[in-house]
């Protein structure tokens, strides 16, 4: 089997491909590597700038190395290995978009210390506590779930695709029609 490709082979290709330079960079684009990053290593400390990471479709089991990622807004990690969401807390002040669909996280505990988050995809996973709308507890009431989760994470917006629209004496509507035809990701 080949080498896992280093967060640093993988920059160097961007670069090369974008022409542009990782430091600067506002949105960076690491998905489906050949063959595929494992680990989340120190090279990531590169992208000071980033606001919107994909590292999906690779095999990463660990979110890691986020600390000098202090303007990233938006971070995509569906279809990798994960467990579960440490490593986030470093990005806890700014992250409004957490993709991590088709993973295998079973608790979102450290999920409450993101304090912008605001999109949420994370169906596909093996979460049993809360959060899953296959979870048995709320399987026969879907606005139950959503309540739940909304509680658990008071400016969550939109979760797996479904916007979550809370009442008008928060935002109003305005902030609801614009999340509507919002695309993140990959």
């Amino acid at each position: 089997m080949a080498k896992a490709t280093t967060i640093k082979e993988a920059l160097a290709k961007w670069e090369e491909k974008s022409g542009q330079k990782a430091s600067e960079a506002k949105e960076v684009k690491l998905y489906g590597q050949i063959p595929p990053v494992e680990k989340m290593d120190g090279a990531l400390s590169a992208l000071v700038n980033c606001e919107k990471l994909s590292l999906s479709t690779n095999c990463i089991d660990r979110i890691a190395n986020l600390n000098n990622l202090k303007n990233l807004r938006i971070l995509s990690l569906g279809r990798n290995n994960i467990k579960n969401l440490n490593g986030l807390e470093a990005v806890a002040e700014t992250l409004e978009e957490l993709w991590i669909s088709y993973n295998l996280i079973e608790k979102l505990r450290g999920i409450r210390v993101m304090k912008k988050l605001k999109v949420l995809y994370m169906s596909n996973n093996l979460v049993k506590d809360w959060g899953n709308p296959l979870q048995e507890k709320f399987a026969a009431d879907q606005s139950s779930w959503i309540e739940e989760a909304t509680k658990r994470v008071p400016k969550l917006k939109k979760l797996d695709g479904t916007l979550v629209v809370k009442g008008e004496e928060e935002e109003g509507t305005e902030g609801a029609e614009g999340a509507e035809g919002a695309e993140g990701g990959n």
